[in-house]
């Protein structure tokens, strides 16, 4: 019996819709970076970029467990002295509440190359409206 591997010509993807209302964002990031890298194909192999288009709604509804609303920081810096800014969950949501999503799913991908083609895939918008309904997105029931 031979092992067959799956070549990068042969990759189906698929376009997943996944609803984020009332979900905690971890627990949802870990789903969709999942499906971003393809483990959920019975054919999985790390070395082939297998992933499927992922499309995240109600970013702006993530549930955040604890006091993190108020206690997490998002940090920048801009390489200068004194640069380092930092901002609180709730700021972040008030002005990018997609970021929080985002953030999420990208710590979640490996750290290489391929981790920028994975987050490519990843579509998150704030409401429920959203430009790719041509692309036929199937409805994703994520097991939280």
């Amino acid at each position: 019996m031979k092992t067959t591997l799956v070549k990068e010509c042969d990759v189906q993807r698929v376009w997943h819709v996944v609803d984020a209302a009332d979900k905690p964002v971890g627990r949802l990031a870990v789903q969709i970076a999942k499906l971003l890298r393809g483990k959920d194909k019975p054919a999985f192999a790390p070395h082939v970029d297998m992933g499927d288009f992922v499309v995240v709604l109600n970013a702006a509804k993530v549930k955040l467990t604890g006091a993190k609303e108020t206690q997490k920081l998002y940090k920048s810096y801009s390489l200068y002295p004194g640069g380092l800014k930092e901002k609180t969950a709730a700021q972040v949501r008030a002005k990018h509440p997609e970021y929080l999503v985002e953030h999420a799913v990208r710590d979640m991908l490996p750290k290489n190359r391929l981790a920028r083609t994975l987050f490519k895939r990843l579509k998150v918008y704030a409401g429920t409206e959203h430009p790719h309904s041509a692309q036929q997105p199937q409805a994703q029931a994520l097991a939280i």
